[in-house]
């Protein structure tokens, strides 16, 4: 079993999804043999909804992080994390291409996980736009206008696809942009749009556009039907503070680029390293994803599409190369 002492390149995970994509993850990887599937999971210790197994990263030696991780917690995520979240890694990341525009849902909260799932996680997510196709690449982020829960009701009822999609607001992406989507906002990702996405270690959606997606409406509502599940939709108009979730970040050209702001620190942290030479990264359970170039991480060789879980028990690791990667970690744990 992985000792939890040093870095670890992962092979593509790819767990089959309801929606079209993976030509982009294919291109990044330089696999264009691989079989296409539009998520990959990368150092997963979570399941697909409903699912024993399916969506779990397994190690070059056979074992599944989840199980690594779980026979060495304080060696994979250090002491405070422990402390904090015990043998949970707090943290999935994903290779998002899509292939079709995804339906419009949303994810519950922790307290609605908590009341409702028998979970401590909801799914707050932020995207990170690392590549588009098309002419216009667009994300859909929360309602414009205040929704009456009636409204909203009759919409999926009524399954009217034309209505809720255009009471979302629009959002022009290209490559280094970053969004962060809070539990309960409703969205969409447009056709054409590739991300590594963070978010807190659920599959929990609520699939407000289900027609044409999901094979029926009960895998839309978690088991607990509409009425329930739609109490954890965020109701509240955005156009007049969209800014907030949305950042701009192609055109900084520091070493290492903080992506979120600090309303995503108790859930996740990601930076992009633009690495020429050598960078010192500190102690962190984290998960690095190379965009461009090569180099090493320690004595680890990396490439354009290399995805690679780091332990903290690696201690402090040298990033040396020519080199863009995403970095990404747990939430920041005090003390």
């Amino acid at each position: 079993m992985s000792s939890g002492d040093r870095p670890v390149v992962l092979p593509a995970n790819q767990p089959k999804q309801f929606y079209r994509g993976g030509a982009s993850i294919a291109a990044l990887r330089g696999d264009e043999s691989a079989d296409f599937g539009p998520e990959d999971w990368v150092a997963s210790t979570t399941t697909l909804y409903g699912r024993d197994d399916a969506g779990l990263s397994t190690l070059p030696d056979g074992t599944l992080l989840r199980d690594a991780v779980a026979a060495d917690p304080v060696a994979w995520l250090g002491e405070r994390h422990v402390a904090e979240f015990g043998a949970d890694t707090a943290l999935l990341v994903k290779l998002l291409d899509a292939g079709q525009r995804l339906p419009v849902h949303c994810h519950p909260s922790n307290e609605f996980a908590a009341a409702h799932l028998n979970c401590r996680h909801g799914k707050t997510e932020s995207w990170i736009v690392v590549g588009t196709t098309g002419d216009e690449p667009t994300v859909y982020i929360g309602f414009r206008d205040d929704i009456s829960p009636e409204q909203l009701e009759g919409w999926v009822a009524r399954q009217d696809n034309v209505d809720m999609l255009a009471a979302l607001n629009p959002v022009r992406v290209k490559a280094g942009d970053t969004v962060f989507v809070p539990a309960g906002l409703p969205h969409a990702i447009g056709e054409g749009v590739f991300i590594v996405e963070l978010q807190q270690p659920t599959d929990f959606s609520v699939t407000l556009e289900w027609e044409g997606f999901l094979a029926n409406a009960d895998i839309g509502h978690l088991g607990l039907g509409y009425d329930a599940a739609l109490e954890c939709v965020d109701h509240h108009g955005w156009a007049k503070t969209l800014d907030t979730l949305i950042r701009r970040t192609a055109d900084d050209t520091a070493e290492v680029v903080p992506l979120f702001s600090e309303q995503a620190d108790p859930f996740f942290r990601a930076e992009r390293l633009q690495v020429s030479g050598s960078l010192t990264l500190d102690a962190s359970f984290a998960v690095l994803v190379v965009l461009a170039g090569e180099g090493k991480l320690g004595d680890v060789p990396l490439r354009k599409g290399s995805t690679v879980v780091v332990p903290h028990g690696a201690g402090e690791e040298v990033l040396n190369g020519e080199l863009v990667a995403i970095r990404c970690r747990p939430p920041r744990v005090d003390g």
